[in-house]
């Protein structure tokens, strides 16, 4: 594409991606988090344009058809995730480095459209089953939910040597500590 850097965390549901990019984005300004598109509608606290920019299926199906977007996917039945071209191009126009939180097929995606000027950072939990605990202990989904999140982990798990970089997640505090070193030298 061109010389400026992009990196893309991605990981099972559960897995602590979202706190260690969290981190990441306060520890260091030149990162620009972009905010992806969904067709699901928003959970708790979640505003438009701050985690997500929400769309009706019908919304986002047409944005599609416009081809606005940089990838996409559908990620369960009906609920697309995806990233805006013009949020690439705002944040570039900043002059950031562009921060990925995203599904790990839109990580592989990613990466293949990005190449060298990204690097790819797999996020894995400890084991399934600490990965169940994380789940269940959120509070915000049914067993139904958890148990579709698991078998999709499995799944998403298969894809891990496709990224430059893997992190396991056993102690968040050696994780994080990981996450800036990577982080700095990709910057540097």
């Amino acid at each position: 594409m061109n010389n400026k850097k992009v990196m893309i965390f991605s990981a099972p549901s559960g897995a602590g991606k979202s706190t260690i990019v969290a981190h990441l984005m306060k520890r260091f300004p030149v990162l620009g988090f972009s905010v992806s598109a969904t067709s699901r509608a928003p959970r708790g606290e979640e505003s438009n344009g701050k985690e997500y920019y929400f769309f009706n299926t019908e919304e986002f199906k047409k944005k599609i058809a416009n081809n606005e977007f940089i990838e996409y996917e559908e990620v369960y039945k009906g609920f697309y995730y995806g990233t805006l071209k013009s949020e690439i191009d705002r944040l570039w126009s900043q002059g950031k480095i562009i921060l990925f939180d995203i599904d790990v097929v839109g990580g592989v995606n990613l990466k293949k459209l990005f190449g060298e000027s990204a690097l790819s950072v797999f996020i894995k939990p400890p084991s399934l089953e600490v990965l169940r605990e994380r789940l269940t202990g959120r509070g915000t989904e049914d067993n139904e939910s958890v148990e579709r999140r698991l078998t999709k982990a499995q799944y998403e798990l298969s894809f891990e040597d496709k990224f430059d970089v893997i992190l396991i997640n056993d102690k968040l505090e050696d994780c994080l500590g990981e996450a800036e070193r990577i982080t700095e030298e990709f910057i540097s």
